[in-house]
């Protein structure tokens, strides 16, 4: 085994994804199954049916003290303030130059505040959150906990079977559930644009959950790959590729994560510059581009029009429910209208693009107060 073989950390199913079939590859200091079936076959089956991803090499924290809301939003622009129990937000640790250094979710919880952070800058996060937090706030990185998410359609059918009052959640949203002995958090929310929940379990117990899952003919388990082209149709960012400590939130098409009350109140890291983009607009966008012709346009090629480079792709690939290539870049305002005609470079040769809306497919989460 080599030294960096030695590195790579085991997730808690790590031997149950190896039984059933699955290609393990590295990614974010963990083996991970890329695919069981194929990422083809998986990325339909999680559109038509429900799919379970095993999403443990997150950061799962939970901040708690007498002024967690007000240390938080030291550090970030959501309202933390204003959340009610068992409500979620979106949101993003910011640099000073109002860069992203991660992408997160925040849950009001009856222990504190519940973060789930992106396993590949999750020690980076700690240690942001470790320096610039009180010290009366305790940050408790729970490592003994494992984390799945179940997407698709039917992913309410099948976990009500197991966990039975689970339908009551509506999108973003979570809140407490016993599984026999087991306490659960479960949150109806995700990464692929369907309907779906994450499902935090001591780790110990995770196993027997997949099984529980798996055994509803709903479940299939899913794979990296399709995780990735799931999320790129729903238009959704990838820290890392698409987001990084250079992209301004409004230039990102984020401005919903600066909430109300903090575009007045400003106080969170890199405010000036998000709030000016905010009012004059960002001088690039982040669009989605339709593919001339059947080859894909992958991160970090260049985007001309005509002999003007006005942008690069930051995310692209096959899109198995489109049935096309689509990519995801970022782009010089004037250019970043639905219908402009751009070009990608790809080894030399120029391959047209249309700006198109996103998401590519229409996002099916299941909100509060909508028409079923």
């Amino acid at each position: 085994m080599s030294e960096d073989e030695a590195e790579i950390l085991e997730l808690p199913l790590g031997g149950w994804h190896r039984a059933h079939g699955a290609r393990m590859v590295p990614f974010a200091g963990y083996a991970m199954p890329i695919q069981y079936e194929g990422i083809m076959s998986e990325h339909l089956w999680t559109r038509e049916s429900a799919g379970l991803f095993d999403v443990s090499h997150m950061g799962q924290l939970m901040l708690a003290g007498d002024s967690v809301e007000e240390a938080l939003e030291a550090l970030i622009p959501a309202d933390v303030k204003g959340l009610s129990e068992g409500q979620m937000r979106y949101s993003l640790f910011l640099n000073d130059e109002g860069g992203i250094l991660d992408d997160l979710m925040i849950t009001k919880t009856p222990m504190g505040i519940y973060v789930v952070i992106n396993g590949a800058v999750k020690w980076d996060d700690i240690g942001h959150l470790r320096e610039f937090l009180p010290d009366e706030i305790t940050l408790n990185h729970m490592e003994d906990r494992a984390l799945l998410a179940l997407q698709g359609p039917k992913a309410v059918d099948a976990l009500a079977r197991v966990v039975p009052g689970v339908g009551k959640l509506f999108f973003m949203e979570a809140g407490s559930f016993l599984w026999g002995h087991e306490p659960l958090w479960i949150s109806r929310s995700g990464y692929t644009g369907e309907d779906g929940f994450e499902i935090s379990v001591p780790a110990e117990a995770v196993a027997a959950l997949a099984d529980a899952l798996l055994a509803q003919p709903e479940v299939k388990p899913i794979g990296l790959g399709a995780r990735d082209s799931l999320r790129l149709e729903a238009g959704l960012p990838l820290y890392g590729h698409d987001l990084d400590e250079a992209t301004n939130p409004i230039a990102a098409g984020l401005g919903f994560a600066v909430s109300k009350r903090r575009r007045t109140e400003g106080g969170f890291p890199g405010s000036e510059p998000i709030l000016k983009a905010l009012q004059d607009g960002a001088s690039t966008k982040r669009v989605g581009f339709l593919v001339d012709g059947r080859q894909p346009v992958r991160e970090g090629a260049t985007i001309f029009s005509g002999s003007a480079q006005v942008g690069t792709i930051t995310s692209g690939g096959f899109a198995p429910s489109v049935q096309a290539p689509i990519a995801i870049g970022f782009v010089a305002t004037a250019q970043s209208a639905p219908g402009t005609a751009l070009e990608a470079e790809v080894r030399g040769k120029r391959i047209g693009l249309i700006v198109t809306r996103m998401p590519f497919v229409p996002h099916n989460y299941v909100r509060k107060g909508a028409v079923q």
